[in-house]
């Protein structure tokens, strides 16, 4: 399986949503995506109301986003109450 280069759809830009990462000719950022998907939404139904995204784009965000979780420092979770 080839991985999908995330650089050639995701970047960020200080003039476009305070510089948060979107996908590139859009004002779509990586966050509002991976907030659609956690609601349930699929990704027929992103790109069919979002029709300036592909699916290489959609994959690029989690590319993206699996990335910088490597990077980042994670903090335990809280533990659910029942």
């Amino acid at each position: 399986m080839s991985e999908i280069g995330w650089r050639d759809h995701i970047h960020t830009d200080s003039e476009i949503l305070s510089g948060k990462p979107v996908v590139k000719g859009t004002r779509l950022s990586v966050e509002f995506i991976l907030g659609l998907y956690a609601n349930g939404w699929g990704e027929q139904q992103i790109i069919k109301n979002y029709p300036t995204l592909s699916k290489e784009s959609l994959v690029a965000v989690f590319a993206f986003a699996a990335e910088y979780m490597k990077e980042e420092i994670l903090f335990s979770l809280p533990a659910e109450t029942a």
